[in-house]
């Protein structure tokens, strides 16, 4: 529910240090509620979480979004759209304050086409998604709502985290009636 990727943040860190000086790499600060990424328009950085947490989603033409996943320390955004040159895929959304390394996308290429172990890491995050996403939804598609319901809110409070009704549904993909609907159903089966 909530990725992490300390590996990765560490080489990242690693990296910022011995190219602090270098004005392509740079350490933000987004404030709670404002989009690292919006979906549509050309991305001009790849940035890798260092603190905080975000949601990665798509706002579909209907007016609801869908959310992906819940991105916290380490995991890196604006990435596909750097390597493929395309406008991003989707909005990624501050949801606590959030710091992280800012790399322009120019420089970010300069970095892949040079170094290897950077490569490796991006290609086992990459590898890491897909995995994630295809359990995801075999699990959404072969298992009831309030199978999906029960299993968020552990997962909840397994990783001490409190999201809203409206991106629980969202991250379900559900309506928020139906959600509502499966924990009335929970709390009664208590």
């Amino acid at each position: 529910m909530l990725r992490t990727n300390p590996t990765f943040l560490q080489f990242i860190q690693n990296l910022f240090v011995s190219n602090q000086h270098h004005e392509a790499f740079a350490l933000r600060t987004w404030p709670k509620g404002s989009l690292l990424l919006k979906q549509g328009t050309a991305a001009v950085r790849v940035s890798v979480i260092r603190e905080g947490i975000t949601k990665c989603y798509f706002s579909e033409e209907n007016g609801k979004d869908f959310i992906i996943e819940f991105l916290s320390e380490g995991e890196i955004l604006g990435d596909l759209e750097a390597i493929r040159n395309n406008v991003c895929l989707c909005n990624v959304e501050a949801l606590t304050d959030v710091q992280v390394y800012s790399i322009n996308i120019d420089y970010f290429r300069t970095l892949l086409q040079k170094d290897l172990m950077l490569n490796q890491l991006l290609l086992h995050a990459l590898a890491g998604r897909v995995i994630n996403t295809s359990q995801r939804s075999s699990l959404q598609q072969l298992y009831t709502v309030d199978h999906a319901v029960k299993r968020l809110l552990e997962l909840q409070t397994r990783q001490q985290l409190d999201f809203s009704k409206e991106d629980m549904a969202a991250y379900l993909g559900i309506t928020l009636r139906s959600l509502n609907r499966a924990l009335k159903h929970l709390s009664e089966q208590e």
